[in-house]
C-alpha cells in the first residue's frame, strides 16, 4: 500500500488548497528506443518556433493526448490501443518534454497549447478532442480556453488551470496532510538540476511510492523511460520552467471565460470532490467521473476504466 492510500490526502489542480492539501539531450533520444508501441509511429514536427515529438495511431475522429510531469506520452501506452480502435490518436510529448524541444521560454500553458494548436493545424485538422493529465491538463484546458472553436471536447485528468489558491497551498501543511513540496522545489532556480542530473529515478520512485495507490502499477520499463528522459539538466531545467510559468498561467486564467465545449473531469477517489466543486465554476458543460482505485496516475493504475471513460466522452 503507498504512502498516500495509508495517509488519504493529495490534491493537484485548481483549489488544491481549499483541498487542505492545498535543445533536447541524448538522454531523451536513448529513451525512446525503449518506448515503441506496437501499430503506432514516432513523429516529429515544427510548429510555433519549437520541435515537437509525437506518436500517431488509429483511424477516426483526432484524439489529442498530453502528458503531465514528471512522465512523457508513454503515460497513455496502456490505453492507446483501446482507443486507436476509435480514433486517430495522437500523443504529443510537450515543449520541453521526452523528444520535443527544450528551449530557453514559452512554457506558459497559453503558449503550450499554442503549440498544440499549431500542431493539429499543421496534421491538418480544423477540430480535435483533447485528453490531458497533470501539466498536460492544463495546456488541455488552455487549449480549449483560447482555441473553443478547434474544440470538440475537452477530458481533464486529475488537475484542473492553475489558479488563485495555488497561493494558499501550504509550505508547511498540518500533521496528517499531504505536502505538495515540488510546487516549491521545481520553482528554484539551478539547484533541481544539480541535485537530480543522473538521479532523477529517486524522484520517479518517490513519487509513485507516495502518490499511486497501485505503484507496481507503472512498471519497471515505464520507470525507466520516464528517469532516463528527465535525466539531463536541460530536461530538469525544462521541466521546472512549466512550474515556473505558474504565475503568468494564473493571470492568464483570470482573462479565460467559462469553457464552452464539453469537459469530462476524471478524477481520483481523493480528487473527485474537489474536482466536482471546482467545474463548474470553470466550464458550462462539465462532468466529473471518479476513477475508482488509482490515485493521480490514472492511465496507469486504472486503464480499463479510463480508456472507457475517454471511449464513451469522446464517441
Amino acid at each position: 500500500m503507498s504512502e498516500l492510500s495509508r495517509r488519504g490526502v493529495f490534491a493537484l489542480g485548481a483549489g488544491a488548497a481549499l483541498a487542505g492539501a492545498a535543445g533536447t539531450g541524448a538522454a531523451s533520444a536513448d529513451s525512446f528506443r525503449e518506448a515503441n508501441l506496437a501499430g503506432f509511429q514516432h513523429n516529429y514536427a515544427q510548429v510555433n518556433g519549437v520541435r515537437l515529438h509525437y506518436v500517431t495511431g488509429g483511424r477516426g475522429e483526432p484524439l489529442v493526448l498530453l502528458p503531465g510531469w514528471p512522465q512523457t506520452w508513454w503515460e497513455y501506452h496502456k490505453i492507446m490501443p483501446a482507443l486507436a480502435t476509435r480514433f486517430r490518436v495522437i500523443a504529443v510529448d510537450l515543449r520541453g518534454m521526452g523528444g520535443s524541444e527544450k528551449p530557453q521560454g514559452g512554457y506558459d500553458k497559453k503558449t503550450m497549447a499554442t503549440d498544440i494548436h499549431e500542431l493539429v493545424k499543421k496534421l491538418g485538422y480544423t477540430k480535435v478532442g483533447l485528453a490531458g493529465h497533470d501539466i498536460g491538463s492544463q495546456v488541455a484546458f488552455s487549449f480549449a480556453a483560447n482555441f473553443p472553436a478547434a474544440t470538440r471536447k475537452v477530458a481533464l485528468l486529475d488537475v484542473l488551470h492553475p489558479d488563485e489558491s495555488y497561493y494558499q497551498i501550504p509550505l508547511l501543511p498540518p500533521p496528517g496532510q499531504f505536502s505538495l513540496w515540488w510546487f516549491a522545489f521545481n520553482q528554484v532556480q539551478t539547484l533541481p538540476e544539480q541535485l537530480l542530473a543522473g538521479r532523477f529515478r529517486f524522484l520517479i520512485d518517490w513519487l509513485f511510492a507516495n502518490t499511486a495507490f497501485n505503484p507496481d502499477a507503472i512498471d519497471e520499463r515505464s520507470r525507466t523511460i520516464y528517469a532516463r528522459a528527465y535525466n539531463s539538466p536541460e530536461a530538469i531545467r525544462a521541466s521546472n520552467a512549466w512550474y515556473k510559468a505558474f504565475h503568468q498561467d494564473i493571470a492568464d486564467g483570470k482573462t479565460y471565460a467559462k469553457l464552452t465545449p464539453p469537459v469530462l473531469g476524471l478524477a481520483s477517489v481523493l480528487s473527485y470532490e474537489q474536482m466536482v466543486a471546482a467545474l463548474p465554476n470553470v466550464a458550462v458543460d462539465g462532468k466529473a467521473v471518479q476513477v475508482d482505485g488509482a490515485g493521480h496516475w490514472l492511465a496507469e493504475e486504472a486503464p480499463d476504466a479510463v480508456a472507457r471513460a475517454l471511449t464513451e466522452f469522446f464517441g
